[in-house]
């Protein structure tokens, strides 16, 4: 990829002129996912993304950039793909669309099915469709009602997730998740959806070690059931790695207990891959990395490596066998559930995927490395944590390392850091006073030494801004 064009080159003056534009336009007409609409506009626009080649994005000033997230946690096999590319013409020419309702299918989709129940954990041997994340945990929180009612038990129907878990944008699905400032927009959760602890041990751990802080994160969910009465609690729902909600690395006591209880009480279980499937922690999926064996699985992001939009339920066999002998018609779908042209790109990405073998290039070279270069961080005056797994990254910003004081307001120190990564040219997420990373599983050794001396760079003007040295 080129460098930035020379200040004052007819090429830099062409750029500015189109950035100008673009921004306006943007300003005029575009509404952000995520965004003060007034804030953005007041600070002068978008960065307009061009160009993506490998872990590398351009802008429209020439600017190069080191995409730390993979997009949002999903461009696994990086930018500029040809073969996703052509995978998607090849399709449209073939058949640009058809639906899956009216008893039919199409060979792209019959096909990525059957891969994903052959490399998703045993079991999980049907899959839905859909178009997103939001989409998809939607229909879960529609399907466990269902499964439940035609089992008899029409009064399982209260769901239990985790505070900051994310599941989603959709009503349901961010009633599933418990991000307070998503449910403050318009009241949420709706009704029948309950959330506990995270297993955060830095934050909340208190003098418990990780092991009894895990256990006590997960007698968490046991309270709320014996709570809520076990007779009617239909699932609990929880992302095998926390992502949006600060890469929340659990505990190994964690997920044994958890699946314990819900054994006991009879819950169904949802382990919410989207974000950690399709190797980011060094396995297929997180599931398999923290031996989770769970009743219904989310996928979307790194299914197609975020070239199209797809989402699929991989949903196992107990509820299956509900669903399909007692079920009749399911009133659920979506225009583009099983759409040919993103299944098609879905199975070439994981084509690619098994092909260069990137998730033993996860768990064996970058992702222990990325860590290894991450903990070096873990000096710094500012930073009170660094977490992570495979090529999953976190760098908790504190006051006062003893305590695990934040600043105050919450989020000051984070957003102070996140825009020094913008002037650095590097991409990593702030959330709350929290740096993340999820780079591309292509990332070589020399690019993970630039993301960390540019993450490096963003800490140190950061602290200076705060008056810590």
């Amino acid at each position: 990829m080129n460098s930035a064009p020379q200040q004052g080159s007819a090429s830099a003056e062409r750029a500015r002129n189109s950035t100008a534009v673009w921004r306006a336009a943007d300003t005029a007409h575009h509404l952000h996912p995520f965004t003060d609409f007034r804030g953005l506009a007041e600070e002068g626009g978008s960065r307009i993304i061009t160009k993506g080649e490998g872990v590398w994005l351009e802008d429209s000033e020439g600017q190069r950039i080191l995409d730390g997230m993979a997009g949002l946690w999903c461009v696994n096999v990086g930018y500029g793909r040809e073969r996703l590319a052509r995978a998607a013409y090849d399709q449209m020419v073939e058949l640009p669309y058809y639906n899956t309702f009216f008893k039919t299918a199409t060979p792209a989709s019959i096909e990525l099915a059957e891969k994903l129940a052959a490399i998703t954990p045993a079991g999980l041997d049907k899959v839905f469709f859909a178009s997103s994340g939001s989409e998809a945990n939607d229909t879960i929180a529609r399907m466990v009602r269902r499964f439940w009612k035609l089992a008899g038990q029409p009064e399982r129907v209260n769901i239990i997730g985790r505070t900051n878990g994310y599941h989603g944008s959709t009503m349901a699905s961010a009633s599933l998740g418990g991000m307070k400032p998503m449910h403050e927009v318009d009241g949420l959760p709706l009704p029948g959806f309950h959330h506990v602890r995270q297993p955060y041990w830095y934050g909340e751990g208190g003098g418990l070690s990780p092991a009894d802080f895990g256990k006590a994160a997960a007698h968490a969910i046991e309270e709320k059931i014996l709570a809520l009465g076990p007779e009617t609690v239909a699932a609990f729902i929880g992302e095998p790695v926390q992502g949006a909600g600060g890469v929340i690395v659990p505990p190994a006591s964690y997920w044994p207990e958890v699946q314990r209880i819900c054994r006991q009480y009879d819950i169904l279980l949802i382990a919410d891959e989207v974000i950690c499937g399709f190797g980011r922690t060094g396995r297929w999926f997180g599931s398999d990395t923290f031996d989770i064996r769970p009743d219904i699985m989310p996928l979307a992001k790194g299914l197609t490596s975020g070239y199209l939009p797809l989402s699929a339920v991989m949903i196992g066999a107990r509820m299956v066998e509900v669903l399909w002998e007692k079920g009749g018609e399911f009133a659920h779908g979506f225009t583009y559930s099983g759409h040919p042209v993103p299944c098609a790109v879905a199975l070439e990405n994981i084509a690619i995927i098994e092909e260069e073998n990137l998730v033993e290039r996860v768990r064996e070279d970058v992702g222990p490395y990325l860590q290894q270069q991450l903990a070096t961080l873990a000096e710094h005056p500012l930073v009170g944590e660094v977490r992570g797994i495979g090529l999953l990254g976190a760098v908790e910003l504190v006051t006062d390392k003893a305590s695990h004081a934040r600043f105050k307001p919450e989020g000051r120190a984070g957003l102070l850091c996140r825009d020094h990564c913008v002037k650095q040219n590097v991409v990593s997420r702030a959330v709350r006073d929290t740096m993340v990373l999820s780079p591309p599983l292509i990332i070589s050794r020399p690019e993970i030494d630039e993301l960390i001396a540019r993450l490096r760079r963003a800490i140190d003007l950061t602290a200076k801004d705060l008056g810590i040295s």
